[in-house]
C-alpha cells in the first residue's frame, strides 16, 4: 500500500515493484518474492483496498492470466 500511496491516485504498480521494494539484496533475488507479492495483492483485493487489473480492467483471481497491475480500489 505504501508504494501506491507514493503515486498518483490513478496510478498502478506491478507486483514486481512490491517484490523489489521488499527485497534487500542487490541481485535478482526479488524474483523469488513474486508469488508472495501476487498473493498479497489478492488478499488486498479481498479486503477491498485494491483492484488487480489487466488491460486497465479489474479482474478476478480466477480470470487473471499473465501480467497484472495493482491499483487502489475505485469506489
Amino acid at each position: 500500500m505504501s508504494l501506491l500511496e507514493q503515486r498518483a491516485e490513478t496510478s498502478s504498480i506491478c507486483p514486481s515493484d512490491a517484490a523489489r521494494a521488499a527485497y534487500e539484496g542487490d541481485d535478482d533475488g526479488w524474483r523469488d518474492l513474486m508469488e508472495a507479492a501476487r498473493r498479497a495483492a489478492w488478499r488486498l483485493v479481498a479486503s477491498g483496498e485494491v483492484e488487480v487489473t489487466q488491460s486497465g480492467r479489474p479482474v478476478k483471481e480466477s480470470e487473471a492470466h499473465g501480467p497484472i497491475r495493482i491499483r487502489r480500489a475505485r469506489r
